[in-house]
């Protein structure tokens, strides 16, 4: 399963050097290369302090129609001892022909588990750590106006898993928790209308894609994944905006790892929730998050969701349904590119709560 990294700056040099580099060009398609020191929080990681290159450009000084590209290298160490290396951004073509998505991480992370299902116990928490390699790539070729067919490739391999003996992973005889890789080959298919690709205000993103994992090309196990991500942008009353998502996470197969399972909560979907605080192989969430105006280049976001998980799609309920919502501050360090720092705080359903530092949007 793709783990999205964001991250974001809080020392008080990087703003100064943010907000004067991007505002002096801000009428202007202009290339950028930052080097700067990081502190970022969530709820799975806490503190965490490391060093961050971002460079956002554009491949050609003459295509204006394409989006704002971005290539990133971050390295982070937590205060609950996880360390995080990682490249991954975003890159936009020739008139958007062709879109480049990529991710290559390394990371050593203590992490908890509550077993699998949408009834686990808060008192069945368990610690366990392990070490991962994750590639993921994904390129899509433009077919039609704002259409795009792709080809996606993802590998993780999971090692030095440790646990503790006889608990819910023993119990539960839990996929992959002795170390695995997985290896899968897929295609997409892309509708995007969004008129901005860090903050958009305006359009319609739809993305639907399937990767299949198995053993012929290297992978331990046999399964599919199947992701649907509906996304909408409603601007009114001038600056105002309603934005509305529908994420549908499915695997099929009898032999699905645990770090590819779907995982309930996080910095992007169910804002409150400890992501994998609930995991199984369905999950099915509806959020939507309203953007206001507050002074200058300070916005405010007041947000919703509601979802689940389930062993499979017969198994979702209305009256199980859980919920989080939350509130936050956003403040623009590029007016031109719509590149916000995000600060959100979460409250999920039982009394769960988070605080979230991060860099560009939820969704």
């Amino acid at each position: 399963m793709r783990m999205p990294l964001r991250f974001v700056c809080l020392t008080v040099s990087f703003f100064l050097f943010c907000v004067s580099g991007f505002s002096q060009k801000d009428t202007l398609r202009h290339n950028q290369l930052l080097i700067f020191p990081v502190i970022t929080k969530s709820i799975e990681t806490g503190w965490s302090f490391g060093t961050v290159g971002a460079f956002v450009f554009h491949p050609s000084a003459k295509d204006t129609v394409s989006r704002t590209s971005n290539l990133e290298i971050l390295a982070l160490y937590s205060t609950k001892k996880q360390l995080v290396t990682a490249i991954n951004g975003s890159q936009y073509f020739s008139h958007e022909r062709y879109i480049l998505n990529e991710q290559v991480s390394y990371s050593s992370f203590p992490d908890k588990f509550w077993g699998l299902g949408k009834n686990s116990p808060d008192a069945a928490e368990e610690a366990y750590k392990f070490r991962q390699y994750y590639i993921y790539l994904h390129l899509l070729r433009k077919v039609a106006k704002n259409m795009f067919i792709g080809v996606l490739y993802e590998k993780q391999r999971v090692w030095d898993v440790s646990y503790i003996p006889g608990g819910v992973f023993d119990q539960q005889n839990i996929v992959g928790r002795h170390g695995y890789t997985i290896s899968g080959l897929g295609s997409s298919f892309t509708f995007d209308t969004r008129n901005n690709a860090f903050s958009p205000d305006k359009g319609t993103f739809a993305q639907l894609y399937f990767n299949h994992f198995d053993k012929f090309w290297g992978s331990d196990y046999n399964y599919n994944n199947l992701v649907l991500d509906l996304r909408t942008y409603l601007p009114f009353a001038g600056t105002q905006v309603l934005a509305l998502q529908l994420y549908s996470f499915n695997d099929t197969g009898n032999e699905v790892p645990l770090r590819s399972e779907a995982s309930f909560g996080g910095a992007a979907r169910m804002r409150g929730f400890y992501e994998g605080r609930y995991k199984d192989q369905q999950q099915l969430i509806l959020q939507a998050e309203y953007r206001f105006p507050l002074y200058k280049r300070f916005r405010g976001v007041v947000f919703g969701g509601t979802g689940n998980v389930s062993s499979s799609f017969a198994d979702y309920s209305l009256t199980d349904l859980k919920y989080s919502y939350g509130a936050g501050l956003r403040f623009a360090l590029s007016k031109k590119e719509k590149l916000n720092l995000r600060l959100d705080y979460g409250i999920g359903q039982g009394g769960k709560s988070g605080f979230y530092i991060q860099l560009g949007e939820a969704f």
